[in-house]
């Protein structure tokens, strides 16, 4: 229940909570800790939806990430690797100098897509990855 507030705190790297701050004052937050509430809600539905992707599915990876962070680009390689079996085809583009865009397509089993997207998000240096997918019909 929402009433029953718990307090918490945290660490943030200040460029991030500088555009953390310039959202919610676009957005018209009262305050901070409502603009955290909201991210958070968006977080909870976003993990729901995605522990909903099951049976035969294609879809796309989007992952944005730091090509200069140490050891990152053979990482993101063997996981790759290691889910060979449902990549189709990758799209690389270089943002900026140090800031990589790549498109993933996928097809298998759901649950499948949903543990390489969340081995990609779960690196150092990704600064983000968004799994979206259809359900194949036969």
């Amino acid at each position: 229940m929402e009433s029953d507030l718990a307090r918490i705190g945290i660490s943030l790297p200040s460029n991030l909570l500088d555009k953390f701050d310039q959202i919610i004052n676009a957005r018209g937050y009262s305050s901070r800790s409502e603009g955290i509430r909201d991210a958070i809600r968006t977080y909870i539905t976003y993990y729901q939806w995605m522990a909903d992707v099951h049976g035969e599915r294609e879809g796309v990876v989007t992952m944005v990430y730091d090509h200069d962070q140490r050891g990152l680009l053979v990482t993101l390689t063997d996981i790759q690797h290691e889910f060979n079996k449902i990549i189709k085809a990758s799209l690389h583009s270089h943002v900026t100098h140090n800031r990589c865009l790549e498109v993933i397509l996928v097809r298998g089993d759901g649950a499948d897509l949903k543990a390489f997207a969340e081995r990609l998000m779960s690196q150092k240096g990704v600064e983000s990855v968004k799994l979206t997918t259809i359900q194949v019909e036969e």
